[in-house]
Protein backbone atom coordinates (compact mmCIF):
# COMPACT_ATOMS: atom_id res chain seq x y z
CA UNK A 1 0.00 0.00 0.00
CA UNK A 2 1.50 3.50 -1.22
CA UNK A 3 1.63 5.88 1.57
CA UNK A 4 1.04 9.94 0.62
CA UNK A 5 1.22 13.18 2.31
CA UNK A 6 -1.01 16.06 1.35
CA UNK A 7 0.18 19.63 2.52
CA UNK A 8 -2.90 21.78 2.28
CA UNK A 9 -5.59 18.99 2.54
CA UNK A 10 -8.19 20.88 3.73
CA UNK A 11 -8.33 23.32 0.55
CA UNK A 12 -9.89 22.48 -2.55
CA UNK A 13 -7.10 20.49 -4.68
CA UNK A 14 -6.36 18.37 -1.54
CA UNK A 15 -9.57 17.54 -0.67
CA UNK A 16 -10.58 16.43 -4.04
CA UNK A 17 -6.65 14.59 -4.37
CA UNK A 18 -7.54 12.88 -0.49
CA UNK A 19 -10.56 11.25 -2.63
CA UNK A 20 -8.55 10.14 -5.58
CA UNK A 21 -6.02 8.88 -3.88
CA UNK A 22 -7.99 6.81 -0.75
CA UNK A 23 -10.47 5.17 -4.11
CA UNK A 24 -6.45 3.79 -5.37
CA UNK A 25 -5.57 2.29 -1.87
CA UNK A 26 -3.19 4.78 -0.53
CA UNK A 27 -2.76 5.40 3.08
CA UNK A 28 -3.44 9.05 2.81
CA UNK A 29 -1.86 11.66 5.55
CA UNK A 30 -2.88 15.42 5.91
CA UNK A 31 -0.72 18.48 7.04
CA UNK A 32 -3.39 20.89 8.82
CA UNK A 33 -2.90 24.14 10.57
CA UNK A 34 -3.57 24.25 14.30
CA UNK A 35 -7.39 26.48 13.90
CA UNK A 36 -9.93 27.57 16.97
CA UNK A 37 -12.00 26.56 14.54
CA UNK A 38 -12.58 23.29 12.64
CA UNK A 39 -11.41 23.71 9.12
CA UNK A 40 -12.06 20.11 7.91
CA UNK A 41 -14.82 20.45 6.12
CA UNK A 42 -14.04 19.61 2.76
CA UNK A 43 -12.79 16.68 4.04
CA UNK A 44 -15.16 15.35 7.02
CA UNK A 45 -17.21 12.99 4.47
CA UNK A 46 -13.65 11.01 4.29
CA UNK A 47 -13.38 9.55 7.75
CA UNK A 48 -14.19 5.94 7.52
CA UNK A 49 -12.12 3.02 8.46
CA UNK A 50 -10.72 0.98 5.91
CA UNK A 51 -12.16 -2.71 5.83
CA UNK A 52 -9.02 -4.43 8.36
CA UNK A 53 -9.95 -1.82 11.14
CA UNK A 54 -7.33 0.90 10.92
CA UNK A 55 -7.88 4.83 9.41
CA UNK A 56 -7.85 5.62 6.18
CA UNK A 57 -6.78 9.39 6.36
CA UNK A 58 -4.75 10.85 9.36
CA UNK A 59 -4.00 13.95 10.01
CA UNK A 60 -1.19 15.96 11.42
CA UNK A 61 -0.62 19.36 12.81
CA UNK A 62 1.70 21.85 11.16
CA UNK A 63 2.71 24.51 9.39
CA UNK A 64 4.90 25.83 5.95
CA UNK A 65 6.71 28.08 8.18
CA UNK A 66 7.99 25.61 11.04
CA UNK A 67 10.63 23.52 9.06
CA UNK A 68 11.51 21.44 12.32
CA UNK A 69 7.85 19.99 12.07
CA UNK A 70 8.50 19.01 8.45
CA UNK A 71 11.60 17.19 8.87
CA UNK A 72 10.31 15.57 11.95
CA UNK A 73 6.82 14.75 10.40
CA UNK A 74 8.27 13.18 6.72
CA UNK A 75 11.08 11.21 8.91
CA UNK A 76 8.23 9.22 10.80
CA UNK A 77 5.89 9.14 7.69
CA UNK A 78 8.46 8.31 4.81
CA UNK A 79 5.65 8.75 2.21
CA UNK A 80 6.26 7.60 -1.49
CA UNK A 81 4.59 10.60 -2.52
CA UNK A 82 4.30 14.52 -0.97
CA UNK A 83 2.09 16.81 -2.79
CA UNK A 84 2.90 20.17 -1.51
CA UNK A 85 -0.67 22.11 -2.18
CA UNK A 86 -0.06 24.19 0.60
CA UNK A 87 0.03 28.08 0.51
CA UNK A 88 -1.27 31.39 1.01
CA UNK A 89 -3.18 31.26 -2.59
CA UNK A 90 -5.40 34.43 -3.05
CA UNK A 91 -3.43 36.68 -5.52
CA UNK A 92 -5.39 40.05 -4.61
CA UNK A 93 -4.51 39.15 -0.59
CA UNK A 94 -0.59 38.80 -1.52
CA UNK A 95 -0.41 42.53 -2.43
CA UNK A 96 -1.92 43.07 0.80
CA UNK A 97 0.58 40.41 3.05
CA UNK A 98 3.69 40.11 0.34
CA UNK A 99 6.13 39.42 3.51
CA UNK A 100 3.68 36.52 4.87
CA UNK A 101 2.74 35.35 1.55
CA UNK A 102 6.29 35.20 0.61
CA UNK A 103 6.95 32.81 3.53
CA UNK A 104 4.34 30.16 3.18
CA UNK A 105 4.01 30.17 -0.70
CA UNK A 106 7.92 30.68 -1.54
CA UNK A 107 9.94 30.10 1.11
CA UNK A 108 7.42 27.44 2.56
CA UNK A 109 8.62 24.95 -0.56
CA UNK A 110 11.98 25.05 0.38
CA UNK A 111 11.22 23.67 3.86
CA UNK A 112 9.86 20.99 2.27
CA UNK A 113 11.70 20.61 0.05
CA UNK A 114 14.80 20.47 2.24
CA UNK A 115 12.67 17.98 4.69
CA UNK A 116 12.62 15.54 1.72
CA UNK A 117 16.42 15.67 1.55
CA UNK A 118 17.40 15.29 4.98
CA UNK A 119 15.33 12.54 5.71
CA UNK A 120 13.39 10.75 2.89
CA UNK A 121 15.12 11.45 -0.69
CA UNK A 122 12.80 8.47 -2.20
CA UNK A 123 9.47 10.50 -1.77
CA UNK A 124 8.31 11.59 -4.91
CA UNK A 125 7.40 15.40 -4.35
CA UNK A 126 4.75 17.32 -6.40
CA UNK A 127 5.18 21.18 -6.51
CA UNK A 128 1.70 23.12 -7.14
CA UNK A 129 2.72 25.93 -9.17
CA UNK A 130 0.38 28.33 -10.96
CA UNK A 131 -0.36 29.68 -14.51
CA UNK A 132 -0.22 33.24 -12.01
CA UNK A 133 4.01 32.80 -13.09
CA UNK A 134 3.11 33.72 -16.32
CA UNK A 135 1.84 37.27 -15.35
CA UNK A 136 2.23 39.41 -18.37
CA UNK A 137 3.22 37.06 -20.69
CA UNK A 138 0.99 36.83 -23.91
CA UNK A 139 -0.45 33.65 -24.19
CA UNK A 140 -0.92 30.84 -25.03
CA UNK A 141 1.55 29.51 -22.31
CA UNK A 142 3.42 26.06 -22.36
CA UNK A 143 6.00 24.79 -20.30
CA UNK A 144 8.70 27.16 -22.95
CA UNK A 145 6.63 30.31 -21.78
CA UNK A 146 8.81 32.68 -19.70
CA UNK A 147 7.81 34.08 -16.45
CA UNK A 148 6.53 37.31 -15.39
CA UNK A 149 4.20 37.18 -12.26
CA UNK A 150 2.54 40.55 -11.91
CA UNK A 151 1.94 39.60 -7.56
CA UNK A 152 3.65 38.51 -4.68
CA UNK A 153 1.97 35.72 -5.02
CA UNK A 154 2.86 34.91 -8.41
CA UNK A 155 6.91 35.38 -7.65
CA UNK A 156 6.28 33.36 -4.75
CA UNK A 157 5.49 30.41 -6.99
CA UNK A 158 8.70 31.38 -9.33
CA UNK A 159 10.48 31.00 -6.38
CA UNK A 160 9.19 27.18 -5.70
CA UNK A 161 9.06 26.64 -9.00
CA UNK A 162 12.79 27.13 -9.60
CA UNK A 163 13.74 25.91 -5.73
CA UNK A 164 12.02 22.29 -6.79
CA UNK A 165 14.19 22.49 -10.09
CA UNK A 166 16.95 22.87 -8.46
CA UNK A 167 16.28 20.09 -5.46
CA UNK A 168 15.90 18.11 -8.56
CA UNK A 169 18.76 18.65 -10.17
CA UNK A 170 21.06 19.32 -7.65
CA UNK A 171 20.20 16.51 -5.27
CA UNK A 172 18.43 13.69 -8.04
CA UNK A 173 15.04 14.22 -6.25
CA UNK A 174 12.08 12.89 -7.99
CA UNK A 175 10.64 16.45 -7.90
CA UNK A 176 7.46 18.02 -10.18
CA UNK A 177 5.73 20.96 -10.59
CA UNK A 178 2.46 21.40 -11.69
CA UNK A 179 1.66 24.37 -13.74
CA UNK A 180 -1.87 24.33 -13.04
CA UNK A 181 -3.75 27.32 -15.03
CA UNK A 182 -7.22 28.13 -13.39
CA UNK A 183 -9.69 25.09 -11.69
CA UNK A 184 -12.44 25.29 -10.21
CA UNK A 185 -15.26 23.44 -8.59
CA UNK A 186 -18.29 23.30 -6.23
CA UNK A 187 -15.50 23.23 -3.03
CA UNK A 188 -13.78 26.59 -3.97
CA UNK A 189 -13.44 28.71 -1.64
CA UNK A 190 -16.36 31.50 -1.53
CA UNK A 191 -13.74 34.59 -1.79
CA UNK A 192 -12.62 33.41 -4.97
CA UNK A 193 -14.40 34.93 -8.03
CA UNK A 194 -15.78 32.06 -9.80
CA UNK A 195 -17.76 30.81 -6.70
CA UNK A 196 -18.20 34.51 -5.45
CA UNK A 197 -20.49 34.22 -8.46
CA UNK A 198 -22.20 31.38 -8.68
CA UNK A 199 -22.58 31.78 -5.19
CA UNK A 200 -24.00 35.12 -5.47
CA UNK A 201 -25.96 33.69 -8.51
CA UNK A 202 -28.16 31.38 -6.29
CA UNK A 203 -28.84 33.91 -3.38
CA UNK A 204 -30.02 36.42 -6.04
CA UNK A 205 -32.16 33.62 -7.27
CA UNK A 206 -33.47 32.68 -3.72
CA UNK A 207 -34.27 36.42 -2.92
CA UNK A 208 -31.43 36.55 -0.17
CA UNK A 209 -29.13 38.79 -2.30
CA UNK A 210 -29.69 41.86 -4.42
CA UNK A 211 -26.20 42.68 -5.66
CA UNK A 212 -22.58 41.72 -6.72
CA UNK A 213 -19.67 43.63 -6.89
CA UNK A 214 -16.80 42.78 -8.77
CA UNK A 215 -14.15 44.44 -10.49
CA UNK A 216 -12.11 43.59 -13.62
CA UNK A 217 -14.98 41.90 -15.91
CA UNK A 218 -12.28 41.69 -18.95
CA UNK A 219 -10.01 39.39 -17.39
CA UNK A 220 -9.32 36.29 -19.72
CA UNK A 221 -8.93 32.78 -18.03
CA UNK A 222 -8.31 28.96 -18.74
CA UNK A 223 -11.01 27.72 -16.27
CA UNK A 224 -11.19 23.63 -15.59
CA UNK A 225 -12.46 21.40 -13.07
CA UNK A 226 -10.73 20.77 -9.99
CA UNK A 227 -11.86 17.01 -9.98
CA UNK A 228 -10.03 16.64 -13.31
CA UNK A 229 -6.67 18.19 -12.30
CA UNK A 230 -5.59 16.43 -9.29
CA UNK A 231 -5.46 13.07 -11.38
CA UNK A 232 -3.27 15.33 -13.34
CA UNK A 233 -1.02 15.56 -10.17
CA UNK A 234 -1.05 12.34 -9.42
CA UNK A 235 0.14 10.97 -13.04
CA UNK A 236 2.71 13.41 -12.89
CA UNK A 237 4.12 11.08 -9.97
CA UNK A 238 3.54 7.89 -11.83
CA UNK A 239 5.64 8.50 -14.77
CA UNK A 240 9.26 7.41 -15.14
CA UNK A 241 10.95 10.91 -15.24
CA UNK A 242 10.75 14.12 -13.24
CA UNK A 243 9.28 16.48 -15.55
CA UNK A 244 7.25 19.92 -15.15
CA UNK A 245 3.75 20.21 -16.79
CA UNK A 246 0.91 22.03 -17.71
CA UNK A 247 -2.40 21.00 -16.78
CA UNK A 248 -5.19 23.61 -18.79
CA UNK A 249 -8.54 23.76 -21.39
CA UNK A 250 -6.75 25.45 -23.37
CA UNK A 251 -10.31 27.71 -23.54
CA UNK A 252 -10.30 31.25 -22.71
CA UNK A 253 -13.00 32.66 -21.09
CA UNK A 254 -13.36 36.14 -19.49
CA UNK A 255 -14.99 36.88 -16.28
CA UNK A 256 -18.24 38.73 -17.93
CA UNK A 257 -18.50 34.87 -19.64
CA UNK A 258 -18.66 32.99 -16.55
CA UNK A 259 -21.18 35.50 -15.39
CA UNK A 260 -22.91 35.02 -18.38
CA UNK A 261 -22.83 31.23 -18.23
CA UNK A 262 -24.48 31.06 -14.72
CA UNK A 263 -27.16 33.67 -14.94
CA UNK A 264 -28.35 32.13 -18.19
CA UNK A 265 -28.31 28.37 -16.11
CA UNK A 266 -30.75 29.85 -13.48
CA UNK A 267 -32.49 32.49 -16.05
CA UNK A 268 -31.22 35.60 -14.98
CA UNK A 269 -29.28 38.44 -16.71
CA UNK A 270 -26.53 39.47 -14.24
CA UNK A 271 -26.56 43.14 -15.97
CA UNK A 272 -29.27 43.22 -13.43
CA UNK A 273 -27.15 42.84 -10.59
CA UNK A 274 -23.06 43.39 -10.66
CA UNK A 275 -22.00 46.50 -9.68
CA UNK A 276 -17.99 47.62 -9.80
CA UNK A 277 -15.99 47.84 -6.94
CA UNK A 278 -12.53 49.18 -7.84
CA UNK A 279 -11.41 47.71 -4.16
CA UNK A 280 -11.30 44.40 -6.32
CA UNK A 281 -8.96 45.80 -8.91
CA UNK A 282 -5.05 44.27 -8.57
CA UNK A 283 -2.43 47.15 -8.46
CA UNK A 284 -1.35 45.21 -11.46
CA UNK A 285 -3.31 43.33 -13.73
CA UNK A 286 -2.83 39.96 -15.69
CA UNK A 287 -4.95 40.27 -18.76
CA UNK A 288 -4.63 36.79 -19.96
CA UNK A 289 -3.83 32.92 -19.19
CA UNK A 290 -4.22 30.28 -21.68
CA UNK A 291 -2.42 27.30 -21.33
CA UNK A 292 -1.30 24.82 -23.97
CA UNK A 293 -1.36 21.47 -22.40
CA UNK A 294 0.10 19.28 -24.60
CA UNK A 295 3.09 17.70 -23.26
CA UNK A 296 0.55 16.68 -20.60
CA UNK A 297 -1.93 15.06 -23.15
CA UNK A 298 1.66 13.63 -24.92
CA UNK A 299 3.56 12.17 -21.95
CA UNK A 300 0.66 11.39 -19.21
CA UNK A 301 -1.97 10.95 -21.52
CA UNK A 302 -4.42 14.03 -19.45
CA UNK A 303 -7.12 16.14 -21.20
CA UNK A 304 -9.17 18.09 -19.61
CA UNK A 305 -12.60 17.49 -20.57
CA UNK A 306 -15.10 19.76 -18.43
CA UNK A 307 -15.03 23.28 -20.16
CA UNK A 308 -15.76 26.55 -18.46
CA UNK A 309 -19.97 26.79 -19.68
CA UNK A 310 -20.64 23.74 -18.17
CA UNK A 311 -18.48 24.04 -15.03
CA UNK A 312 -20.06 27.50 -14.28
CA UNK A 313 -23.55 25.14 -14.56
CA UNK A 314 -21.74 22.26 -11.81
CA UNK A 315 -20.96 25.21 -9.92
CA UNK A 316 -24.34 26.99 -9.62
CA UNK A 317 -26.50 24.19 -9.05
CA UNK A 318 -24.59 22.72 -6.65
CA UNK A 319 -25.12 26.55 -4.64
CA UNK A 320 -28.40 26.19 -5.62
CA UNK A 321 -28.48 22.99 -3.53
CA UNK A 322 -26.46 24.21 -1.04
CA UNK A 323 -29.39 26.83 -0.22
CA UNK A 324 -31.91 24.26 0.40
CA UNK A 325 -28.99 22.70 3.55
CA UNK A 326 -29.07 24.87 6.51
CA UNK A 327 -25.70 25.36 7.24
CA UNK A 328 -23.94 24.12 4.81
CA UNK A 329 -20.94 26.09 2.98
CA UNK A 330 -20.17 23.67 -0.02
CA UNK A 331 -22.20 20.88 -1.30
CA UNK A 332 -21.12 18.51 -3.20
CA UNK A 333 -23.45 15.69 -2.11
CA UNK A 334 -20.91 13.97 0.06
CA UNK A 335 -21.76 10.60 1.50
CA UNK A 336 -21.07 10.87 5.43
CA UNK A 337 -20.15 7.28 6.55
Amino acid sequence: MKKALIIGITGQDGSYLAELLLDKGYEVHGLIRRASTFNTSRINHLYQDRHDGSPRLLLHYGDLSDGSRLVSLIAELQPDEIYNLGAQSHVRVSFDEPEYTGDITGVGTTRVLEAVRLVSPQSRFYQASSSEMFGATPPPQNEETPFYPRSPYGAAKVYSYWMTKNYREAYGLFAVNGILFNHESPRRGETFVTRKITRAAAKIKAGLQSKLYLGNLDAVRDWGYTPEYVEGMWRMLQHDKPMDYVLATGHAATIRDFLDYTFEHIGLSWQDYVDFDSRYLRPTEVDALIGDASLAERELGWKAQTLTPDLAKIMVEADVEALSHEGSHWIDKPKFL
